[in-house]
């Protein structure tokens, strides 16, 4: 299978829902993972985003291809 590449969106969680980030991936409703850090939280939906692809096919179920979403940090 080819790599495609999914627009991830990264949130911070609030120390009591744990602390660390939150990585979504909206082309994927519910694909998310989360990390200590926004690089881990990336790394770690990589395998959220293969594990959500392959669900999807053995259910028969299409796989969206990625959209061009550019996500912005408006509080930068």
């Amino acid at each position: 299978m080819s790599i495609l590449t999914y627009p991830i969106v990264i949130e911070v969680l609030p120390p009591e829902e744990g602390g660390g980030f939150l990585a979504l991936v909206p082309d994927l409703p519910g694909c998310m993972s989360d990390g200590a850090s926004p690089e881990e939280a990336v790394a770690n939906v990589q395998d959220a985003i293969e594990t959500w692809i392959e669900a999807a096919n053995d259910l028969g179920h299409p796989v969206p291809l990625p959209s061009r979403h550019l996500v912005v940090d408006a509080a930068k």
